[in-house]
């Protein structure tokens, strides 16, 4: 899911330092003149003062300003909050991290007696991604099959047809986190989302924050999501259980920023479990990844949080361990945003400074 963002995460080489800089406006601006988005939302935070911005349009055809409270699709950020279940279920000693997935689903993972649930949380496990198969990619225009609902199994069942070389890579994978979503089942006896609802969304007062399952619709006040055919297309509807446990949700800027800083200040896990989320693996992407945190190398210091992209819509959600937050939403036009235009953003929201 995250594939063809890497160029552009790579770029966003960011930190903590001063105070909430509020004047990334005209960098938002830019990129909806250059035909890189129809809307941008922002939310920067210090941990005390915070700022919202949203600039572009809410629909192409019919014009209106989008919102700063507006909803979007968050992609591949539902990884971060299924991670998160998964350190409770740790803490609460009904898994190890180090467990083969076959000691807890037996017989659904090829070869998963040598898969830890460690492995899929970090992407390590060299599982093939279903979404590389044709037709099984939420970031790339499906016409009328957009509609179509999938089961998990479904899933699955395209993944475990194909193989990745045996080269010994990172391999970045969403069939990892749909196994993650069923093991979530397997140990609670509830579905995921059931899940990420009573031990986050709930607790957090994440009022904004939804797990839509097979509903095709997002939320208002939201901007729409489109994809160039080369003419923008409508792409905001769409049944997004093709993603599931690693790409289905909805939220808001706000939301988002509550739950990193819940998160990464120790508020959802226990000590040890936050420390196992923030040990990464080498990726050779711009950034090493943790159980579900991608983690930036910066000039002045590290970023967590995680990136996510679903056709119409892309997110970066991160904070700094000096409390510094940055929540972007962007809505692509005929082109993706550039590295410059995403990390002019970035750089001013974490630096101070363009």
């Amino acid at each position: 899911m995250i594939q063809t963002m890497m160029n552009v995460l790579t770029a966003v080489t960011v930190a903590a330092a001063g105070q909430v800089v509020t004047g990334v406006r005209p960098e938002m601006e830019k990129i909806v003149a250059g035909k890189g988005a129809t809307a941008v939302l922002a939310r920067i935070s210090d941990g005390e003062k915070s700022w919202s911005a949203a600039v572009g349009v809410r629909d192409v055809k019919r014009g209106g300003r989008p919102s700063p409270a507006g909803y979007f699709r968050i992609g591949s950020v539902t990884k971060t909050f299924v991670a998160t279940v998964v350190l409770q279920l740790v803490d609460e000693g009904k898994v190890r991290l180090d467990d083969p997935i076959e000691q807890h689903l037996p017989g659904l993972v090829p070869g998963g007696d040598g898969i830890t649930v460690r492995a899929l949380l970090n992407h390590s496990s060299h599982l093939y991604d279903y979404m590389s198969e044709p037709g099984y990619s939420t970031n790339r225009w499906r016409g009328d099959a957009r509609f179509r609902s999938y089961k998990p199994g479904e899933l699955l069942k395209v993944a475990f047809a194909k193989k990745l070389p045996d080269d010994g890579e990172w391999h970045y994978s969403n069939t990892n986190y749909v196994v993650l979503g069923l093991l979530v089942r397997k140990l609670t006896g509830r579905p995921y989302g059931e899940e990420v609802e009573r031990r986050i969304l709930r607790p957090l007062k994440l009022r904004h924050t939804v797990v839509p399952g097979d509903r095709a619709g997002v939320p208002s006040p939201h901007a729409k999501g489109y994809e160039p055919m080369p003419q923008l297309v409508d792409a905001t509807r769409m049944n997004p259980s093709l993603d599931w446990a690693a790409g289905e949700m909805i939220s808001t800027t706000a939301d988002l920023e509550r739950f990193m800083s819940a998160l990464l200040s120790g508020r959802l896990t226990s000590a040890a479990s936050l420390r196992a989320m923030r040990t990464t693996v080498p990726t050779k992407a711009g950034f090493a990844y943790g159980l579900g945190l991608q983690a930036y190398p910066l000039p002045c210091g590290t970023v967590w949080g995680h990136s996510g992209e679903l056709i119409g819509y892309m997110t970066f959600a991160f904070r700094s361990d000096s409390g510094k937050s940055m929540v972007l939403s962007i809505n692509p036009s005929t082109r993706n945003p550039s590295t410059e235009e995403v990390m002019g953003i970035a750089t001013k929201a974490f630096c101070g400074k363009g």
